[in-house]
């Protein structure tokens, strides 16, 4: 069984930084992409970024309301993806996910439903 384990959430002002970390816990789990979700109080779970490699190439993947804020970074090696969040709202707040998917196919990168293995959820929250 692969366990997923997150750590770097935390309570920062608006405007400020976070990285969060996430790594596997059997480097022999093959995994296409990793990506990172998050929910918040009262709301579904959403699409944050993810990364994913193929053919010694590296691609990313964002929401609109991340992108130019967040970079999503990774060692398929090792299993490991990070995100680094900067600038951030008020409204990031929220419980992240990381997640690794065996699926090939960007097309369901965004979608939660095709991710194998999830972590625990940290805690991000930003105070205004």
């Amino acid at each position: 069984q692969v366990q997923l384990v997150e750590s770097g959430g935390g309570l920062v002002q608006a405007g400020g930084s976070l990285r969060l970390s996430c790594a596997a816990s059997r480097r022999t789990f093959s995994s296409r992409a990793m990506g990172w979700f998050r929910q918040a109080p009262g709301k579904e779970r959403e699409f944050v970024a993810a990364t994913s490699w193929s053919g010694g190439n590296t691609y990313s993947y964002y929401a609109d309301s991340v992108k130019g804020r967040f970079t999503i970074s990774g060692d398929n090696a090792k299993n490991t993806v990070y995100l680094q969040m900067n600038s951030l709202k008020p409204e990031d707040t929220a419980v992240y996910y990381c997640a690794a998917t065996i699926i090939s196919d960007s097309y369901y990168y965004t979608l939660s439903a095709y991710y194998d293995y999830w972590g625990q959820g940290t805690q991000v929250t930003v105070s205004s």
